[in-house]
């Protein structure tokens, strides 16, 4: 099966900025895309950031725009999540996921994801 490894996690202070990695054993024929989520301690998963493979089109979650990049080296089956201007509210847990299923748009739902890596913390301090 895939396995996904996210990567580049830590300590930060407030405005400082992140640079997350995630990296998959293998890339499947029908891969669709990746996608980004974060958890909070006592929150439900979010949606952060998405890219498509083919095109490299970007999609991300209204409470990241402007701040966050999402990028990929497809050759090296690798996902990056760039993080400027990090605050309190962007500490969590953030997770890379692999989609397989293309549905129309459907970036943001958790349930069309098929992996899953182990998760990376990311700490703001202030």
């Amino acid at each position: 099966q895939v396995q996904l490894v996210e990567s580049g996690g830590g300590l930060v202070q407030a405005g400082g900025s992140l640079r997350l990695s995630c990296s998959a054993s293998r890339r499947t024929f029908s891969s669709y895309g990746m996608g980004w989520f974060r958890q909070a301690p006592g929150k439900e998963r979010e949606f952060v950031a998405a890219i498509r493979w083919d095109d490299g089109n970007t999609y991300y979650a209204d409470s990241v725009k402007g701040r966050f990049t999402i990028s990929s080296d497809n050759a090296r089956n690798t996902v990056y999540l760039q993080m400027n201007n990090l605050n309190s509210v962007d500490a969590a847990v953030y997770y890379c996921a692999d989609r397989e299923r293309p549905l129309l748009g459907g970036w943001s739902y958790t349930r069309l994801y098929d992996y899953w890596g182990q998760g990376t913390q990311v700490t703001v301090s202030s």
